[in-house]
C-alpha cells in the first residue's frame, strides 16, 4: 500500500488482551522480515502487522479515502465560534422577517423556539418591542464573538511567531515581509509624487516659538561670551606634568609616568581637533623634553617642596 494512501493508526491501549495479541503476532513476522529485500518492504510488513492487530482488537480505523485528505488549517475553537455567529445571523434574519409581517409556519416556529422559556407569547401587544430587544441582544453577542475571534487569533499569531523565532528566524523574517501586500496594485504617478514633495519642502518655515524661549534669550543677553581658548603644545605638556605628584620618587615609577604621558598626549591630539602631523610631533617632542628623567626629578622635588 502506498505511503500516502495508508490510514492513520490509532493508539492502542496497553491492556492484557492487546498485549497477548501482539505477543502472538510477533513470532509470525520473523519469516516475513527475513525474506524482506529492502527497507520499503520491511516498512510495509510492519504496517500490515500493526493494521492486523488493530482489526483483531476492534480498534476504530479511519474510512478509506479519508487518509489522503488534509486537515483544515482553521482551529476547532474558531469553527465553533463561527458556527454560533452563523446561527445567530440566521435567527436575526428570521426574527426580522417575522417583525416585517412574514407569518409562514417555518418562520413562526423559529420565533417560538427563540423565545422558548421566556414566558413571551407571540400574540401579546408588545411583541414588536420584544423582537427588537432580542435582535439587539443577538447583534451584541455576534460583536462579542467577533472580538473573541480577533483576540484569540492575535494571541495565536504572537505565539506562533515567538516559537518560529526560536526555531527558524530566517523563515520568520521572510513571513514578515508579506510579498503579497508589498507592491500590490499600480504605483503612484511620478508627477503627483514630485508635486507632493515639492509642495511639502517648498513651504516656508512657519512655527510659533514658545514664550519661555524669549525669557531665556533675554536672561542670557547679559552673559559675557567666553574668550576663545587656544591650547599650545606647552600647555598640554604642563597639564600632563600635574599627574606626576600621584607617584612616588622612584626611578621605576618615573619611567612608567613618562610612558603614560606620551600615550596620553598622543590620544589627546588624535581625539581633539586633529591638527597636522607637525603639531603632533611638536607636542610629543615637548613632552619628551619635559618628561626626561632628570627634568621629572626636578619637577617632583619642586612639587613636593611646594
Amino acid at each position: 500500500m502506498p505511503l500516502e494512501n495508508r490510514p492513520r493508526l490509532p493508539r492502542i491501549p496497553l491492556s492484557k488482551r492487546n498485549r497477548a495479541v501482539v505477543r502472538a503476532l510477533n513470532p509470525m513476522l520473523v519469516t516475513y522480515l527475513e525474506a524482506s529485500r529492502d527497507l520499503c518492504e520491511t516498512d510495509s510488513i510492519l504496517f500490515g502487522a500493526a493494521l492486523a492487530v488493530c482489526r483483531i482488537i476492534g480498534a476504530k480505523l479511519p474510512m478509506a479515502g479519508r487518509a489522503t485528505q488534509q486537515g483544515s488549517a482553521i482551529p476547532a475553537w474558531r469553527k465553533r465560534i463561527e458556527d454560533r455567529i452563523a446561527k445567530a445571523r440566521a435567527l436575526i434574519g428570521r426574527l426580522t422577517s417575522f417583525r416585517s409581517g412574514n407569518i409562514r409556519p417555518r418562520v413562526v416556529r423559529t420565533v417560538r423556539m427563540a423565545f422558548a422559556g421566556t414566558n413571551i407569547s407571540l400574540s401579546q401587544p408588545d411583541i414588536t418591542q420584544k423582537l427588537t430587544e432580542r435582535i439587539d441582544d443577538l447583534k451584541q453577542k455576534i460583536a462579542a464573538w467577533g472580538k473573541r475571534i480577533r483576540r484569540f487569533s492575535e494571541r495565536s499569531r504572537r505565539f506562533n511567531q515567538n516559537r518560529l523565532f526560536q526555531s527558524d528566524q530566517k523563515r520568520l523574517y521572510k513571513s514578515l515581509e508579506r510579498p503579497e501586500v508589498c507592491g500590490a496594485g499600480p504605483g503612484p504617478d511620478q508627477a503627483d509624487t514630485v508635486a507632493f514633495w515639492r509642495g511639502l519642502w517648498s513651504e516656508p518655515v512657519n512655527h510659533s516659538e514658545g514664550p519661555w524661549m524669549e525669557v531665556v534669550a533675554s536672561r542670557s543677553a547679559s552673559v559675557t561670551p567666553m574668550d576663545p581658548v587656544t591650547i599650545t603644545p606647552e600647555d598640554v605638556a604642563e597639564a600632563i606634568l600635574l599627574w606626576v605628584h600621584i607617584y612616588t620618587c622612584t626611578d621605576v615609577r618615573i619611567n612608567v609616568v613618562r610612558n603614560i604621558m606620551l600615550a596620553v598626549a598622543t590620544n589627546m591630539i588624535s581625539l581633539g581637533s586633529r591638527k597636522s602631523e607637525g603639531t603632533i610631533d611638536r607636542i610629543i617632542a615637548e613632552v619628551e623634553k619635559v618628561t626626561s628623567t632628570e627634568t621629572l626629578q626636578v619637577k617632583i622635588k619642586n612639587i613636593q617642596a611646594a
